[in-house]
């Protein structure tokens, strides 16, 4: 006797299974069809980091687009005297390496994995490929250079014109802001901001105790909770 089940017709392979559905979370690729996703999935390739691994080294040829898919790394320049200028922590579904995929140009940063991470990396030569047929993905890279450009400025801005106290109050709102609950669950230690604002860990800490007592935040574990968003908004503004 025939099973009835074999006479039901086969799922449709789905193009790119997961990682075409992880791409579709980044918004560099999310305006994508799904056809088109799948595309671009088959031409990545997945590599993994331990934490404390350099990714990339400044002045490294610039070849490739890089996705995290788990754990967090950091955008770096190292002094001459050792000193780490952080200049963006990238988490799950952010990038690296897109202004190489324009300008064909070396890398302009170290980039080093801040806990065990792993990335999607796509050639560059793949993407250009892709992109002549999905004019929908460079307005993506564009509206991202954007977004980045306008994000920068900010940074510059706040260093400029903020004190120290102003600079980790916006610092906290960028990473924690529109997170459920105002809370920033990745661990931020007090060097990882002095390395992004220009301070020392010291100022960081006091600072810091500063927004615990003023009950701006709340730290349990290395978690940090931003009880008061209101509050850190007002003094994370420019004051006359």
């Amino acid at each position: 006797m025939t099973d009835p089940t074999s006479r039901m017709p086969r799922p449709t392979p789905v193009p790119g299974g997961a990682t075409a559905d992880f791409l579709a979370t980044v918004p560099l690729f999310s305006g994508l069809e799904r056809g088109e996703l799948g595309r671009f999935a088959e031409l990545t390739r997945e590599k993994s980091y331990p934490k404390g691994s350099v990714i990339v080294f400044e002045d490294d040829p610039g070849d490739s687009l890089f996705v995290v898919r788990q754990g967090r790394v950091k955008v770096v320049l190292v002094a001459e005297d050792g000193r780490e200028v952080i200049l963006g922590v990238l988490g799950i579904g952010e990038h690296f390496g897109e202004l190489a995929l324009i300008d064909d140009q070396p890398r302009s940063a170290h980039v080093i994995a801040m806990e065990d991470a792993t990335l999607l990396v796509l050639r560059r030569e793949d993407f250009r490929r892709r992109v002549e047929g999905s004019p929908s993905v460079a307005w993506a890279l564009l509206t991202e250079l954007s977004r980045r450009l306008r994000a920068a400025d900010g940074k510059i801005g706040g260093l400029v014109l903020l004190d120290v106290p102003g600079r980790i109050a916006r610092l906290l709102l960028d990473f924690g802001g529109t997170a459920p609950g105002g809370i920033i669950d990745k661990p931020l230690t007090h060097q990882t901001i002095a390395n992004m604002i220009g301070a020392s860990r010291e100022t960081v800490s006091r600072t810091m105790r500063e927004f615990q007592d003023l009950g701006w935040v709340k730290v349990e574990r290395r978690r940090i909770a931003l009880a008061d968003l209101e509050a850190l908004r007002k003094r994370s503004q420019v004051r006359v």
